[in-house]
């Protein structure tokens, strides 16, 4: 049996996630005073106690799901042996956390800095994003074409067969939509983000983004990490670096990257952090892959 873990991105936040691991860890208690500091507010209350309006900001959404996922790999039995990770869009740096290939501290430092400039990126360029349900890649990249005629729109994440979501200009995306439906889509759904993430209208958040993963240490992995942006597993850290950068405004090939994993021998995929919609995704794309998830104190007590 060959195990891979993979971590969730923005849209698996709740208030209250991870509580119950803070509340039982002193381990976990430092990882938030330590996360506290550097953020320059407080992460732990936010996470915990809402108001979901503030969570959901980019700035704090993703250092909130670094942490969370951060904190229950921290806790795993050091007999949950795992050969592979990957992570979708913000999951990549948890992954890159648990394949040891950068700190707790570096990670959410990028994280910090990548948070910042989306938010800002989603604040300057009116954009959106918008999920096509049951239509295939090349149906959707003929929408996305005939819909860049109002602006910037491709697709963002390859997330299973017949569930691909589309990013770019906010009239773009909608006349997109439209295009979708009439084609035979069986369902266009905007979705609630405050930027069109993986698409050029990122561009403003790259030079930051850029900069402080060029000043920071990256490791050789202790297993592969499968990146988002080829689902090619490495452990080279200049690799790895480019793969960050890139990820900003590339897709996210998170079905390739499943197949990818099935490929390599995978057999089964644990869901570190809170929600399960990485499960739903793995159990579309590969019906015979095993999936569980770590999520709560009482999921960490049934690992062996």
């Amino acid at each position: 049996m060959k195990r891979a873990l993979v971590f969730p991105g923005q849209a698996s936040q709740f208030v209250g996630m991870g509580k119950d691991i803070f509340d039982k860890h002193p381990s976990v208690q430092a990882l938030y005073s330590q996360a506290n500091d550097m953020l320059g507010f407080d992460i732990a209350k936010v996470t915990f106690n809402g108001p979901l309006e503030d969570l959901t900001e980019t700035k704090v959404t993703q250092p909130a799901l670094f942490i969370t996922s951060a904190a229950f790999f921290s806790l795993l039995p050091k007999s949950y042996k795992f050969h592979m990770v990957a992570g979708h869009s913000l999951g990549e740096f948890s992954a890159l956390y648990a394949a040891g290939v950068l700190s707790f501290e570096d990670a959410l430092a990028i994280v910090k800095i990548r948070s910042e400039g989306m938010q800002a990126a989603g604040e300057e360029t009116s954009g959106t994003m918008a999920a096509i349900l049951n239509m295939s890649r090349k149906d959707v990249e003929k929408v996305c074409k005939h819909g860049s005629v109002r602006g910037v729109v491709q697709a963002a994440n390859y997330n299973s067969p017949g569930q691909i979501v589309i990013s770019g200009a906010t009239d773009a995306v909608h006349y997109a939509m439209e295009i979708a439906k009439n084609l035979g889509a069986r369902k266009a759904v905007a979705l609630n983000v405050s930027g069109a993430f993986h698409s050029p209208l990122m561009a403003s958040a790259k030079d930051d983004l850029k900069a402080v993963i060029g000043n920071t240490k990256f490791k050789k992995g202790n297993v592969p990490v499968v990146a988002n942006v080829d689902a090619t597993p490495t452990t080279d850290p200049d690799i790895m670096q480019s793969n960050l950068i890139e990820q900003l405004e590339n897709p996210v090939l998170w079905e390739d990257t499943v197949v990818k994993m099935a490929a390599e021998g995978i057999t089964e995929i644990t869901e570190v952090g809170p929600g399960r919609v990485l499960q739903g995704l793995v159990k579309r794309i590969d019906k015979n892959l095993v999936t569980n998830g770590v999520a709560s104190q009482e999921q960490l007590e049934k690992l062996s």
